[in-house]
């Protein structure tokens, strides 16, 4: 059987750049230049760790970037393929994984909770949901070069992904998952308050009680109008400035971290 041409290279163990990132830079320039082509399945995250002798979990982060990035399509029990361009939808696309690594830092996320709960009327009034619809809620802590910087807490109604797992989270990008469900998103309203961190908020940002932070809401809708998400994050500080730039045009808005 011919090798796959991803393995043709190689990882550096001694350079300053993430091996994931490496990873990743190997499989976009496989893609790039044609030499993988769309629809053409990637080798399973067992064969990649075996053939660059790297663990799971960097397999599993490098798989996620291009994921997020639209580059590649993971289909349960299948594997994960060379995504098509073309299907690629117009819409708002974020990515906490992209938006970090484009700074030149290192992104991962620790699952603190999940669990599938009748939304409450608060969530209900946020998202035009009826009463007692099931959602998912998971909440994950956002970590910037192995430091907490963001505790974020996300719901989502049950019937747009009925059978999600703790598992899936864990190891997949959701939005991605939405994806190929049709469920892609179209717009998406921010808010940002500043306030003060509880004691458990600032436990697992490693902060001091009493620390100032963000409080960021976001409603993500579809392209026919529905919110199907709801996030609410605690994002610290002293890390974190939000940049307003007023022009001509019209005003844009950045996120950098320090």
């Amino acid at each position: 059987m011919e090798q796959n041409p991803i393995f043709n290279s190689k990882l550096s163990m001694s350079s300053d750049v993430p091996l994931y990132s490496q990873l990743v830079g190997i499989i976009k320039q496989n893609i790039s230049s044609g030499t993988l082509s769309v629809g053409e399945l990637l080798p399973s995250e067992a064969e990649l760790c075996r053939a660059f002798d790297i663990s799971r979990n960097t397999v599993r982060q490098a798989i996620g970037e291009l994921e997020d990035g639209g580059l590649v399509v993971r289909k349960r029990g299948k594997g994960t393929f060379v995504a098509d361009p073309s299907l690629n939808h117009k819409g708002v696309r974020y990515s906490f994984t992209t938006e970090v690594s484009s700074l030149g830092k290192t992104p991962s996320s620790t699952l603190v909770d999940f669990d599938i709960t009748k939304a409450s009327s608060v969530i209900c009034e946020k998202m035009g949901l009826q009463p007692g619809t099931p959602v998912y809620c998971f909440t994950r802590i956002r970590n910037v070069d192995d430091e907490p910087l963001i505790l974020e807490t996300s719901y989502y109604p049950q019937y747009i992904y009925p059978n999600l797992t703790r598992d899936m989270v864990q190891t997949h990008s959701f939005y991605s998952l939405l994806y190929h469900v049709g469920i892609i998103p179209y717009s998406a309203v921010d808010s940002y308050e500043a306030v003060i961190m509880d004691e458990h908020v600032a436990r697992l940002l490693n902060c001091t009680p009493g620390s100032c932070a963000f409080y960021h809401q976001r409603r993500t809708t579809t392209e026919d109008g529905r919110i199907y998400e709801y996030t609410r994050s605690y994002m610290r500080g002293d890390r974190i400035r939000l940049d307003v730039h007023l022009q001509k045009s019209g005003i844009s808005f950045a996120r950098s971290i320090d």
